[in-house]
């Protein structure tokens, strides 16, 4: 969407950009961890102190050297080993891909995070990334996002 395109709610805006921001003890690692994931860089956002990830046109993560994050906040910093801080979860276009980016990351370094959650009309796994930080992938099947999943499930039922 350009800033002079109409958005689905009827209003000429600019889209909100996305940035979720979280600490990391080793900026390296988790650069080479988010791009094995499909993420890229954006070398105009990005430093010794932190990465900005691109996911998509207006969604980014920027992972942050702790002590850099915590130039940011007052409270105590958590550590994502022990407690969780925030979960994102990204779509992704089918069940195989949701399973091609867990097994990615997997190999880069990360380990799966609870069960496969399968509800027949969605697909999603966790996957944890070498400081704890748990992202989450799924799949939605298109039917059951546009009529919200009871009225998919009904209708699949009726057929």
């Amino acid at each position: 969407m350009t800033l002079t395109e109409t958005n689905h709610q009827g209003s000429n805006r600019v889209p909100t950009n996305i940035f979720v921001s979280y600490p990391t003890d080793d900026l390296e690692r988790s650069r080479a961890f988010y791009t094995a994931l499909g993420a890229t860089i954006n070398p105009l956002l990005s430093d010794d102190n932190a990465v900005c990830l691109v996911w998509d046109d207006n969604i980014y993560t920027m992972v942050l050297k702790r002590e850099f994050f915590a130039t940011f906040t007052d409270k105590q910093v958590g550590d994502a080993a022990t407690t969780a801080q925030f979960q994102i979860a990204f779509s992704r276009d089918s069940r195989e891909d949701v399973d091609a980016v867990i097994e990615a990351g997997l190999a880069a370094g990360g380990s799966e995070h609870g069960q496969v959650q399968d509800y027949g009309f969605m697909y999603a796994r966790d996957l944890e990334d070498p400081d704890g930080n748990v992202v989450s992938f799924n799949y939605m099947v298109p039917e059951a996002a546009e009529l919200g999943p009871e009225a998919y499930m009904a209708q699949q039922a009726q057929a």
